[in-house]
């Protein structure tokens, strides 16, 4: 093949050219959240942009400095780092400016709406809890789900002792609700 179909991509430095690519999160109407995923959310971008950039922008200086930067591996890897801590906190910025805090810890609602515990049966009477959160919080090992989620699909709106349909890519399942409860999410 002729070199004139192919095109090199350049990058300062000779470091290897590398696509950004950004985690991107399901478009959905709202970027609901509860308050302690979005002050978790916040720690995370305060804990990037005032101590792990500024101690990795120094170690690219220091790096820089040695001279020869295309075989100078603390470089090479620092820049790689930067980008991608960069890539993080456009990432964090984004889904905090677009969050919308719903705080509904302590509230005495008969329904399951947007961060209710709920504790509800499956067909073979297991009982499980989950607790409906924002798509940035999901922790499946804890029963976080995604209010955007089959689960919380079927459970949103329902009471104590209503039996639900649940539609999952294994097929339908009725659950029944057994308790609704509103604690503060941590």
């Amino acid at each position: 093949m002729s070199k004139a179909f192919t095109k090199e991509l350049d990058t300062p430095d000779g470091e290897e050219f590398e696509p950004e690519t950004t985690a991107v999160a399901p478009q959905v109407a709202k970027n609901y959240i509860t308050p302690s995923g979005y002050r978790r959310l916040k720690d995370e971008l305060a804990q990037l942009w005032e101590a792990e950039r500024p101690k990795l922008v120094e170690t690219i200086a220091w790096a820089a400095s040695n001279g020869d930067r295309s075989e100078n591996a603390d470089y090479i890897y620092g820049k790689r780092r930067l980008r991608e801590l960069d890539r993080r906190i456009r990432f964090l910025s984004q889904r905090l400016e677009a969050a919308e805090v719903v705080d509904n810890a302590g509230q005495d609602h008969d329904r399951a709406y947007f961060g209710a515990t709920v504790t509800y049966a499956d067909g073979a009477g297991v009982p499980r809890t989950v607790s409906i959160v924002g798509i940035d919080e999901v922790d499946a090992a804890h029963g976080r789900v995604s209010w955007i989620s089959p689960i919380a699909k079927a459970l949103l709106k329902g009471r104590a002792g209503d039996v639900l349909t649940l539609r999952t890519p294994a097929g339908v399942e009725e659950i029944e609700v057994v308790e609704i409860r509103y604690d503060p999410l941590d």
